[in-house]
């Protein structure tokens, strides 16, 4: 592997960030110069000298390896959340060194669990910035490069593949820039449609904005400290449900759906499965809501089931409501919705229900087996026969994910944490929903941890991010030769 082309190319993403950061800065600037501005200015800086070098010293390249493609996409994930912490760490506040790097991954992996106790203590710039941070993951750090990497040639297809997954591949049968040119485009439609209505429904420009990138990154920075509670507006928790069920969808099935081709949302089988899922588990939430007389009528238990519902399946992690509160058998259809998630190709995070899917109908099909041993049956997705090693991937990618949640409930109890804290902890980091239930339910946060915890939690949110093996394999000597 050649580290001189995978540090070239992540000092392009740094160019990106440092882009990112000045417009923040400018932000910042146009609120009466609040107290972000000279923090972003110079975190800017920095950011851009530090992706600068590489681009000077470390010669072009037309060709990149798949290791150095995977070099690339894990490296700059890592990077990217290293320069994050900048912003923080210069203006202080409650961002220890700790807690700016929990922030920092947080933002980019589009979890959206917080340390803050006081989001509205935040100048207008850093909370910028804290959505930019989620904006940019919501897609990939990767993809935004991609688009100012027009040189690289057939090694953009590669890295467009590393940094999607396979299932998310599915529905892109495009070249590479096309893909990105596809998801880029829908991305950003989709989030200055949602600002737009936002701001119809009553939110400053500024909260418009802010929400509408959280809501389509899927990662629930809010800039309220009582997240959507504070606007207690039915019409606003609508749109950002809409925005949370699309975004929790196929980008390619989306596009399909507004370009008029057949590959689309409503003949797509893992779609339907999706929002069966979602009106199911609302369905069941609201009952348990209203029967527990949690709110007077069940037309309200209906309207909180269906956006915790939207927000924890989709990985959002918005509230509206201390779900701590709520009645066990509620509380357990969350933590399924927050196993289970949305699907590939979209920004959410989590298991995905394409995996899901694939699980359910493996099952059925080994219980057909034992029925009629000598027939011969196929798994179906779309019409589609999965082959046996893709299917054999989806069930190493479950057990690996439920492994890593009891490493992580096993580290969370050892320092200190209650069995429900722990597990919902660990949960929620790795499926990047961000609150959990217990001490960081949601109305609270995640400042109580101990530092150990913390980091825990951070590397969790990364392996979720980036779909496990992609951050394991590189604590493999042997795949560096």
């Amino acid at each position: 592997m050649r580290f001189s082309v995978v540090i070239r190319y992540i000092g392009v993403i740094l160019l990106v960030l440092a882009a990112f950061m000045l417009l923040s800065a400018g932000i910042a600037y146009f609120s009466n110069v609040d107290s972000s501005y000279y923090p972003l200015v110079m975190s800017s800086l920095l950011t851009l000298l530090l992706g600068c070098f590489p681009l000077i010293f470390v010669p072009t390249t037309d060709r990149i390896s798949t290791k150095e493609g995977y070099g690339i996409v894990v490296g700059a994930w890592i990077v990217a959340s290293i320069v994050g912490m900048f912003p923080y760490l210069m203006w202080g506040g409650e961002f220890s060194i700790i807690n700016a790097w929990f922030e920092s991954v947080s933002g980019f992996t589009t979890t959206g669990a917080s340390i803050l106790n006081n989001i509205e203590g935040l100048p207008r710039g850093l909370l910028f910035w804290r959505m930019a941070t989620c904006w940019i993951g919501g897609v990939g750090v990767v993809m935004f490069a991609l688009v100012i990497l027009p040189s690289i040639g057939k090694s953009k297809r590669m890295m467009a593949n590393v940094e999607l997954s396979s299932l998310a591949r599915d529905n892109f049968n495009y070249r590479s820039q096309t893909i990105v040119r596809i998801v880029l485009t829908t991305y950003i439609l989709m989030t200055i449609v949602t600002t737009l209505l936002l701001k119809l429904c009553g939110m400053c420009w500024f909260d418009a904005l802010c929400h509408a990138m959280s809501a389509c990154s899927t990662c629930g920075f809010g800039t309220k400290n009582t997240s959507i509670a504070f606007f207690n507006s039915g019409s606003i928790e609508l749109v950002l449900v809409c925005a949370m069920m699309l975004s929790g969808l196929h980008f390619g099935l989306i596009y399909a759906t507004i370009t008029g081709k057949p590959n689309n949302i409503f003949r797509s089988e893992v779609s339907r499965v999706y929002f069966a899922v979602i009106g199911i588990a609302s369905l069941f939430v609201g009952l348990s809501l209203w029967l527990s007389e949690i709110y007077p009528n069940i037309l309200l238990s209906m309207r909180s089931a269906l956006f915790h519902t939207v927000s924890i399946i989709t990985t959002s992690g918005f509230a509206t409501a201390d779900c701590n509160i709520w009645p066990s058998f509620a509380i357990m259809i969350m933590i399924f919705c927050a196993i289970v998630c949305g699907c590939a190709g979209s920004t959410s995070g989590g298991l995905k229900i394409d995996r899901f899917l694939v699980a359910i109908k493996m099952i059925r099909t080994r219980l057909q087996m034992q029925r009629h041993p000598d027939a011969i049956f196929r798994t179906k997705i779309d019409g589609i026969v999965q082959d046996d090693n893709m299917m054999g991937t989806v069930m190493v990618y479950i057990v690996t994910y439920m492994l890593l949640i009891l490493i992580g409930v096993f580290f969370n109890t050892l320092y200190g944490a209650d069995l429900m804290t722990g597990f919902s902890a660990a949960l929620a980091c790795t499926s990047n929903v961000g609150p959990g239930f217990g001490d960081i339910g949601t109305m609270n946060n995640y400042s109580a941890m101990p530092v150990v915890t913390k980091m825990n939690l951070t590397a969790l949110m990364l392996l979720g991010r980036l779909e496990i093996f992609g951050l394991i394999q590189l604590f493999f000597i042997r795949w560096w030769r």
